[in-house]
């Protein structure tokens, strides 16, 4: 009879097994695959929702927690057209959270347009201000800065600045070639730097 210790070990469990391929899987393969198991988009979730949630926070506050999951839920749900050329999914998830926060912002404005006013922006017309929540952690003088901006020059701004992705990830997010992200980062800059040294010496 054969004795118990010579005996091979027992195959690994099968859900073992799936996270051991997730984790060794692109996102790309994930999201492919997510369209017949839905449960392996679960493995992007992890993987990315920490840096989403942070990027919704600091511009919404505590309402960037459920939006963040939004962004998750249009996510999963247009999975389908994921361009699975691009194995990381980050730059497509921030793309998906900056319409998800432009749209908020959007609301909130409609919602209240006493806001701008608390924040000093009343004086400034722009056809997308930013949000009350965001204003006020941005601070004032920053705030009005950039509610200068055309909407989407600050967003390929924030996504450079906060999120932190390259020209090519930020062309993939927001859809546009690398050399529209340049032009719109350069005249960002410029303008924001413009305002602010201008708003500094009126100050002084």
């Amino acid at each position: 009879m054969t004795r118990p210790l010579l005996q091979d070990p027992a195959p690994p469990r099968a859900r073992d097994v799936a996270a051991g391929e997730a984790l060794a899987a692109s996102d790309a393969e994930l999201v492919a695959r997510s369209l017949h198991d839905p449960v392996a988009f679960a493995a992007v979730f992890d993987r990315h929702w920490a840096a989403i949630h942070a990027f919704c926070t600091s511009r919404a506050g505590d309402a960037g927690e459920d939006l963040a999951a939004e962004a998750f839920r249009i996510a999963f749900d247009r999975r389908a057209a994921y361009d699975v050329r691009y194995p990381g999914a980050r730059p497509w998830l921030y793309g998906v959270a900056t319409n998800v926060l432009r749209e908020h912002f959007r609301g909130a404005e409609r919602a209240d347009r006493a806001a701008r006013r608390t924040y000093a922006l009343a004086d400034r017309t722009v056809a997308e201000p930013l949000g009350a929540l965001e204003a006020a952690q941005l601070g004032p003088r920053l705030a009005v800065a950039l509610a200068s901006l055309d909407a989407a020059d600050r967003d390929t701004l924030l996504l450079a600045a906060w999120a932190e992705l390259t020209y090519d990830e930020i062309a993939h997010a927001t859809g546009v070639p690398v050399g529209t992200v340049r032009s719109r980062l350069h005249r960002a800059r410029t303008r924001l730097r413009t305002h602010l040294e201008s708003s500094q010496g009126d100050a002084s």
